[in-house]
């Protein structure tokens, strides 16, 4: 039983045996206790008022004197108008350290099978900065819902076909003169990408040249002959024309490679991968079913849509004029793909805000084709990260390339490292672990934080402070607790395998244990809101609470043996605390640094 249950039942109880009537457990209203009172939870009475027929502060009283009286874990309590304050013994706090102490690690609180997609780049492209608060954000998610005892499949999906492929495609014909990666020396996604912005770059000038010449904007972007020809080459490649194929798979397997690279640097691992190449034929079948069915409209120019107008939206083509799919028609099919082949109770997405629109037209596409369980579709809908200077574009090739980003940080990490002199003494092997450790926490962690639904500016230099909100701050005190484990160890002092409840305690080493007690909470918390920020902002509130208690309390100093061993558990478990959340966000910590 969680601590918040336990004192909503006795308040139950309180009620009952006070005023003679039941009440149900759901309407009592209860919070941690704000930092400017005293007291360690918070009890709101206004709801009872009818029931007690008593004013807010003297049925506040009375409860607290019933359950002051009749439970020992309650020390104290006090009324601020209608809010009840409730303090607990030091005893109640101990014995919920040493029950922590017998598990370790959290109370499952959901069972479910759930399937969430992140990463799904495109072919035509490496994998930047945004790719990596997608990648990020499906990784750690993945690890909190799984420690909430949810069984968890992650998927990625690769947009391997398209109008975007096929630039990419066309410019490497017209101008690559047969490179390949190994002679231009570069990773296959990197040599990729190049063509994808030579093509943008040669259609601006076509489009320019037809605008001189008297066409409109829309018309020179439809009629540029290089457009022309890419729209070609994906007709001749949903028809499987054998060369456009074969110039296919030769560059996408350039890319593969290099993605790969960059999901291993970044520790990202999927347990299938889907291709849209394989999934958007099931997703084309099921339109054209969709329309025998009266679900969807075939209009006059051959192409199908979904009229969602009455749904508040607008009539969405799921096929071409040309016959040719949309993002939509792959994305019916591979859900539809994943749901036979997983039964999934849930389905998340991890994509950026600026498809909103697009989850919201799938799921009720979905259910017109008679997929009820299109409800169990939800959509993390991510802020957009930027850097100091403003947006990137792809196109335009103004991205921070991801593998770039991470070299950066190691660099970053090590002149840091080295000026503050953190690693002296450290062997050189070692000591580079360590580095890329520090760069890597750094860089997931400082995306981490922020709340995913928000936009965000990602400043390398701001994420690598040894002081503050920030990864090295938690890594470096992480290994600052295992130096203290190291020489109790070398002293001959033994950490207890738990501690008197008559221990005395003071209010910083308290307010730790209500942090290490609190985890299930807050993995609850964050499984529910899809938020690793919550497992973040939760790490650096218990390495802020220890940190001010490494500085006020002595450890292995301290001339009381009993005082001595609960600070030396107390340090411990913190320090097992921090390895297990930063675990979930997808960063390792150093055992020193």
């Amino acid at each position: 039983m969680t601590i918040e249950n336990f004192i909503c039942t006795e308040f139950c109880k309180a009620i009952a045996s006070i005023y003679s009537q039941a009440i149900d457990i759901k309407q009592v209203q209860i919070q941690k206790t704000k930092k400017d009172f005293a007291g360690d939870y918070t009890i709101n009475v206004f709801p009872f008022l009818k029931i007690t027929k008593k004013s807010p502060e003297q049925t506040a009283t009375d409860i607290g004197e019933f359950l002051k009286n009749n439970l020992k874990e309650v020390s104290t309590f006090e009324v601020i108008k209608g809010f009840l304050n409730i303090s607990f013994s030091n005893s109640f706090w101990i014995n919920k350290l040493n029950e922590t102490l017998k598990t370790n690690n959290s109370t499952p609180f959901d069972k479910k099978n759930i399937l969430i997609e992140y990463s799904s780049p495109n072919t035509n492209k490496p994998l930047h900065l945004g790719h990596i608060r997608n990648n990020l954000l499906g990784h750690s998610l993945s690890e909190i819902l799984k420690e909430n005892g949810n069984h968890v499949t992650k998927v990625n999906l690769v947009n391997d076909r398209g109008i975007h492929i096929c630039k990419s495609m066309l410019a490497w014909q017209k101008w690559g003169n047969n490179i390949i990666p190994e002679k231009a020396e570069k990773k296959g996604d990197k040599l990729v990408g190049d063509f994808y912005v030579l093509f943008d770059k040669e259609y601006k000038k076509q489009i320019a040249e037809l605008l001189l010449n008297g066409k409109t904007q829309k018309e020179a972007e439809n009629e540029a002959p290089l457009i022309l020809e890419a729209r070609e080459m994906l007709q001749k490649w949903e028809a499987h024309d054998p060369e456009v194929l074969e110039l296919w798979n030769k560059m996408n397997g350039w890319v593969y490679t290099g993605f790969e690279k960059t999901y291993n640097e970044l520790g990202i691992t999927f347990d299938k991968t889907y291709y849209e190449s394989k999934t958007y034929g099931l997703g084309k079948d099921e339109v054209l079913k969709g329309v025998t069915t009266g679900a969807l409209i075939k209009k006059d120019n051959n192409s199908i849509c979904a009229d969602l107008t009455s749904d508040g939206l607008d009539e969405k083509v799921l096929l071409r004029s040309d016959g040719t799919s949309v993002y939509m028609t792959q994305d019916i099919g591979t859900a539809i793909m994943r749901k036979n082949e997983f039964n999934a109770d849930e389905m998340v997405y991890v994509v950026g805000n600026e498809q909103n629109y697009h989850f919201q037209v799938l799921k009720l596409v979905l259910k017109k084709l008679g997929y009820d369980w299109s409800d169990k579709i939800s959509h993390l809908s991510y802020g957009m990260v930027e850097l100091p200077e403003g947006k990137m574009k792809s196109r335009e090739g103004t991205v921070v390339d991801a593998d770039d980003l991470v070299e950066e940080m190691y660099s970053t990490a090590k002149s840091i490292s080295e000026e503050l002199g953190k690693l002296d003494g450290i062997p050189e092997t070692e000591k580079n672990e360590i580095i890329k450790m520090v760069g890597l926490g750094a860089l997931k962690y400082f995306i981490l934080k922020v709340d995913p639904k928000k936009n965000m500016v990602f400043n390398p230099k701001e994420s690598i402070d040894f002081e503050g909100n920030t990864g090295p701050f938690i890594q470096y005190t992480h290994a600052r607790i295992k130096s203290v484990i190291r020489k109790a160890n070398e002293a001959g002092i033994n950490i207890p395998e738990n501690i008197s409840e008559n221990t005395e305690i003071n209010e910083n080493e308290k307010s730790i244990i209500k942090l290490i007690t609190d985890y299930n909470n807050i993995i609850a918390e964050a499984s529910t809101d899809l938020n690793p920020a919550i497992i973040a902002n939760y790490t650096y509130q218990l390495v802020k609470e220890y940190n001010h208690f490494y500085h006020n309390c002595s450890i292995l100093k301290e001339e009381n043996s009993e005082i001595q061993s609960f600070r030396l558990l107390l340090s411990n478990v913190t320090a097992i605390r921090i390895k297990n959340s930063m675990k979930l966000l997808g960063i390792n910590v150093p055992e020193r640094m």
